[in-house]
């Protein structure tokens, strides 16, 4: 990837599967944008992320855990993972490798890399942009806030007196 190319980091937020279509995608938040990033997916590679993300260490190595072992054994490691471009509906990505090199990679693999490395993920700001799909809060998350927000100011006393706590407490919704 270009040394001018601007990079953000983005959290992995887990694997999803789209019942109606049986579509399997990995989703990717930039925090700052606000814009959540999905990648579609094989079952082989949502299952390698989901069992990292859950912590979930097989009795072997599967591949994903053998590619880590012999980075390792070697003195290689990991050192961050970079989703570089999109072409063609096709995300490209690279390991970086801490002695140095970078290696060309599926954003699914380098994914499930980055979880048994824990190490960052970060992501062109321009797939960002153009792949990015807005995060709404839904309306129930928002009356669960409001709720959240009475709670911090109502006593007892204002359940047995029928007196509601004042407006400038915080709460809303009256």
């Amino acid at each position: 990837m270009g040394e001018d190319a601007e990079l953000v980091p983005v959290e992995i937020v887990g694997v999803r599967q789209h019942l109606a279509d049986e579509e399997i995608v990995v989703l990717l938040l930039d925090p700052d944008s606000e814009l959540l990033v999905p990648i579609l997916i094989g079952p082989a590679e949502a299952s390698a992320i989901a069992s990292a993300q859950a912590g979930i260490v097989p009795p072997r190595p599967m591949t994903h855990d053998l590619l880590r072992d012999v980075l390792i054994a070697t003195g290689s490691g990991l050192s961050r993972v970079e989703i570089t471009r999109l072409e063609d509906g096709v995300f490209h990505a690279e390991l970086v490798l801490r002695t140095g090199p970078r290696v060309d990679s599926r954003a699914s693999d380098a994914i499930a890399m980055a979880l048994r490395f824990g190490c960052p993920v970060l992501c062109s700001a321009e797939v960002v942009a153009v792949a990015g799909v807005e995060v709404r809060t839904t309306t129930s998350e928002q009356d669960l806030e409001r709720f959240r927000r009475f709670l911090d100011v109502v006593t007892p006393e204002d359940f047995t007196t029928g007196v509601e706590p004042d407006d400038q407490g915080g709460a809303e919704g009256r």
